[in-house]
């Protein structure tokens, strides 16, 4: 670790290239549709004939830091600017919405920075045992981390669970469209050749949540954000609000951390799992579940700070197995080849000082990139309080340019119109969209993997150790996710009654 250390130390260049990959990879991240896997693609040809380790923290900091950019899009106009992003959707924009974007901007960069510090330290303590680590986790873990997942959209449905299953089975439906990965059928693409790779997740998510709140949105009368006869809060103190918020839920911040360093080591589940698992864990641990959907800053803590750990888990299986442990770790693996970097179990023993000096890249990306968007988080506060008039427009071309850049196919647009119209429609009558996206996620990851499990193991894939482990993890959660949902059920019929009474009382 201090030979990692020492190179730093003693090569200015590192830092020079260390500067030069944050904000290209923040700027890749602020494009919604792009995310680190274009950017990985985009500067392989600048990378190829660069110094080992020169070469290797650039490509590190650039991939480490690109949620930390897609904040910015997603807080402001509700446009996820990566993968993982739709998970913050929700409570970043309706927080930009009531003139809390700078709070909501400085919440989600000290989240990641803090996730990206836990997520390096995970795996600078993993370095030692990696390959034994490994070996325990297959796909029986995968599938219950979904299932672990999945039981979230009953948590996340508001007062009625019913309606959030129902659209919670509507993003399983679309999950399982197109070409069945396992045996290689069609399904639900009612012979069109374009739904064969499936619904795109960028197409979905902005069909479902951007294009329907714009046209709330452009419905209203013309005003700046927030509530009509109330003041804006300030943006000088929405800063310290933000720090504040964090510090505030500083456990939910180690816990989210933790299990998104976790599931970045399981190669297969990435970062969409990661931050929605985060996401419904902040849901499920909060003292009032019914604020999410409507500005809860503990659900863009939660995600965010498991977007950035899952980095350091996601090294884990890249670097010491040779297996990606996602598809933005497959074409950084990739990236790597030309430098002279051959991933494996040897890699470990002949790098040495070459594995501790990306993870000191790792750790210091995001540093230096929370810190940037700390500082822009003012006059991005500001821009989100623009006009609606101003704002529609140019959301609706970022949406459109975004989708065309993800699918490069005009059929896409075809399934923005569907979804965008049963978004609106949900979005109109008050119904959680939330579980759609879960679904949507984890539904596809769910099948395979179980698929997968029962045909390597059987159905004694669940006697594992590690399956046991997670079996009563997932059984508790359950148990605890029952009782709260009865005690809402409660208090709401309680409610009822006093408000019956009220007019006899009277």
């Amino acid at each position: 670790m201090l030979s990692g250390l020492d190179l730093f130390l003693t090569d200015p260049s590192l830092l020079f290239w260390l500067f030069v990959a944050v904000p290209v990879g923040m700027a890749f991240g602020a494009v919604p549709g792009l995310g680190g896997k274009i950017a990985l693609i985009s500067v392989m040809p600048f990378v190829a004939g660069m110094d080992t380790v020169a070469g290797c923290v650039f490509l590190i900091s650039l991939h480490a830091v690109v949620h930390t950019g897609a904040v910015a899009p997603t807080i402001m106009f509700g446009i996820p600017g990566s993968g993982p992003s739709p998970a913050v959707v929700m409570e970043g924009h309706a927080m930009a919405r009531r003139g809390e974007a700078t709070r909501a901007i400085t919440a989600a960069a000290v989240a990641s920075g803090i996730g990206g510090l836990i997520g390096t330290l995970v795996l600078a303590a993993i370095v030692p045992f990696a390959l034994s680590l490994m070996k325990a986790i297959s796909y029986p873990e995968i599938f219950l981390l979904t299932l672990f997942g999945l039981s979230f959209s009953a948590l996340l449905s508001g007062d009625n669970i019913l309606k959030g299953l129902i659209v919670a089975c509507f993003g399983l439906i679309l999950a399982y469209v197109g070409t069945e990965a396992v045996y290689g059928t069609p399904r639900f693409t009612f012979g069109q050749d374009s739904l064969l790779d499936g619904v795109d997740l960028v197409t979905a998510v902005l069909a479902f949540f951007a294009i329907p709140e714009m046209l709330m949105l452009g419905a209203k009368p013309a005003k700046a954000h927030g509530a009509r006869g109330t003041a804006l809060p300030r943006v000088s103190g929405q800063i310290r609000k933000g720090i504040g918020d964090v510090v505030l839920h500083r456990w939910l911040t180690l816990r989210s951390s933790i299990l998104g360093a976790i599931v970045g080591i399981i190669p297969g589940l990435g970062g969409d799992v990661a931050a929605w698992l985060c996401y419904g864990h902040a849901a499920q641990t909060s003292r009032q579940p019914e604020r999410f959907g409507h500005g809860a800053v503990e659900g863009i803590i939660g995600p965010e700070a498991a977007n950035n750990s899952k980095e350091g888990g996601a090294l884990v299986p890249t670097l010491f197995l040779g297996i990606p442990g996602s598809s933005g770790m497959a074409i950084l693996m990739i990236a790597l080849v030309p430098l002279g970097v051959a991933p494996g179990p040897s890699f470990v023993n002949s790098s040495g000082s070459l594995v501790w000096s990306m993870v000191w890249a790792l750790a210091l990306s995001n540093i230096i990139a929370a810190v940037a968007l700390i500082a822009l988080a003012r006059p991005l506060g500001r821009i989100a309080r623009l006009r609606q008039k101003l704002i529609v427009p140019f959301v609706y071309l970022l949406a459109m340019a975004s989708i065309y850049i993800s699918t490069t196919d005009w059929h896409a647009f075809m399934v923005m119109l569907v979804l965008s119209a049963f978004g609106y429609l949900l979005l109109r009558r008050d119904w959680p969209r939330a579980p759609f996206v879960i679904g949507l996620i984890l539904g596809s990851e769910a099948e395979q993997s179980l698929v997968k499990s029962l045909g390597l193991f059987g159905p004694e894939f669940l006697l594992r150790p590690v399956s046991i482990a997670l079996l009563v993890i997932l059984l508790f959660s359950l148990m605890r996710l029952s009782r709260r949902l009865t005690q809402r059920a409660r208090s709401s019929r309680d409610g009822l009654q006093t408000g019956k009474e009220r007019p006899d009382a009277r």
